[in-house]
């Protein structure tokens, strides 16, 4: 539904509304893993991955229903470690 500048630099403004293995070309599969262990376990996890040799912030939580409470999605933010804003 949404990206950031920086998921939308890396990948292009077509990869919102589609799904992560199809647009996300490029990412580690450590990147999928995370989305596939939010997904299961429904709890929000983070970490740094590599892409083309650059650290990247990928922080990822479940999407729930808001009635049943069961996760029907994810949602992540990805980031780049060169990003200014990032503080070390």
């Amino acid at each position: 539904m949404h990206a950031n500048p920086a998921l939308v630099s890396a990948f292009s403004s077509r990869i919102v509304g589609i799904p992560a293995r199809e647009g996300l070309v490029g990412l580690p599969r450590e990147a999928f893993d995370l989305l596939d262990a939010v997904f299961r376990d429904g709890r929000p996890l983070a970490r740094e991955i590599l892409r083309d040799g650059e650290p990247w912030r990928m922080t990822v939580v479940p999407r729930r229903d808001p009635e049943t409470g069961e996760v029907y999605g994810v949602a992540f933010y990805l980031r780049s470690h060169r990003d200014p804003a990032i503080s070390r």
